[in-house]
């Protein structure tokens, strides 16, 4: 008795065998809030779903690598999102390095509510060619201050400090320069950029009134989730196809409650600009100033559009890319928002690895034939200094080189 009373007792968490546990209680909620909680738990439900075991053990392992090798740059966790944009289907979903770390394992960052840096700002240039821009416009990259009643002024500044002067619209978004993506989102107005965000699937954001001109650059909280529908929307030639992971679900009769076959499609953008923002992204050239031409974001032998985002003080960073049929979102940081390393550089270091390290495994076996190609509302011309650029026909007459103008600093409404 002396020597049992004596001994160290350990407690093993209770673990339980359950594969995939963060989709798991993802498709649970899910169905509890189409069939309600007595139906979820007493009803025999028996629930196909769109995973695919092998990418999920694949991303599971990557992520739980990536985030035991990154002490260095001081993040905790990592997530990650595989879906098809054409279909909605869930491929893999990682919502964190272990669901059964006790210390906040199973909570599930790919549901959770956090800001997406510069990954936002396809919308922003999305709703831009909307209004008239296209991806040869120029915009002047220098400090500028915008006032706003009852507040101080908004001066935004780029990840690096550095100024270049007029640039395209291609090498500021490409690039992820802020300040003209600010002086875009001043131009065509935060109602604009509100309004389409949500068409394209942000299901978080409130009133245009409720943000600022920094809604461009990520101060507003998404779910990755909805990060997927969004730049699904783009891979998916501007069809919108919601996230929906139920391929059967039948009852304890057999009778079928639900079942995916007619895939349900919105148009949010025209193709023709799906197409550009999309191009934008693949092009390696365009984002050679800031990423250099070897950086993670590229898949030799693929053309794969990609989309970096670091928020403030490095609490977040994402990466996020697609092919046409294959979609992946990675996120790494602190459950609890502790800063990351400063040293963390957005396209390099941080998320884009285990982006890669995904998007080869998963593209490796894949023809170069799912690349995205132009539409034929798309023509190519030279409009400014001599480099082909992409247009929306109709648009390729346009003063595209013209600065825009910001005599006006005050948000657009």
């Amino acid at each position: 008795a002396k020597k049992t009373e004596n001994e160290k007792i350990e407690f093993r968490p209770n673990k339980n065998n359950i594969k995939a546990p963060h989709f798991v209680m993802f498709v649970k909620q899910l169905l509890i809030e189409r069939y309600g909680l007595p139906v979820v738990e007493r009803g025999g439900l028996t629930v196909i779903t769109s995973l695919d075991s092998k990418t999920q053990d694949m991303a599971q392992k990557i992520v739980a690598d990536e985030v035991e090798n990154a002490g260095y740059l001081n993040f905790t966790n990592a997530a990650a999102l595989v879906t098809n944009p054409k279909n909605g289907d869930i491929l893999a979903m990682v919502g964190g390095k272990d669901y059964y770390d006790p210390n906040g394992g199973n909570y599930n960052v790919s549901t959770a509510l956090r800001q997406p840096g510069s990954t936002i700002k396809v919308i922003t240039y999305a709703a831009a060619l909307l209004n008239g821009y296209t991806a040869a416009t120029t915009i002047i990259d220098a400090p500028v201050s915008f006032a706003s009643q009852g507040a101080p002024p908004y001066s935004p500044v780029n990840y690096d400090g550095r100024f270049r002067g007029t640039i395209t619209l291609r090498n500021a978004l490409g690039n992820s320069i802020n300040i003209p993506a600010v002086k875009t989102l001043n131009q065509i107005g935060i109602t604009t950029m509100v309004n389409l965000g949500k068409k394209m699937g942000i299901s978080s954001w409130g009133e245009p009134s409720d943000y600022g001109l920094a809604l461009t650059l990520g101060s507003a909280e998404v779910k990755m989730t909805d990060m997927a529908e969004v730049y699904g929307s783009l891979a998916n030639q501007g069809k919108k196809v919601g996230i929906n992971p139920l391929l059967k679900v039948t009852n304890y009769q057999g009778a079928t409650l639900e079942e995916k076959k007619e895939i349900k499609q919105k148009s949010v953008i025209p193709e023709e600009i799906a197409f550009i923002i999309s191009d934008i992204l693949a092009d390696n050239s365009a984002r050679a100033m800031e990423f250099g031409l070897n950086s993670p974001l590229v898949i030799r032998g693929h053309r794969v559009s990609v989309k970096t985002g670091t928020t403030d003080n490095k609490r977040d960073n994402w990466t996020i890319g697609y092919t046409p049929n294959t979609l992946t979102a990675v996120w790494v940081g602190n459950n609890n928002n502790t800063p990351m390393n400063p040293i963390l550089a957005s396209g390099i270091t941080g998320a884009a690895p285990i982006w890669n390290k995904i998007m080869n495994n998963l593209l490796s076996k894949k023809s170069p034939k799912e690349d995205i190609y132009a539409p034929p509302g798309n023509i190519v011309v030279k409009p400014c200094g001599g480099k082909n650029e992409y247009f929306i026909k109709g648009t390729e007459k346009m003063g595209n080189c013209r600065p825009i103008s910001i005599n006006d600093q005050k948000p657009n409404p």
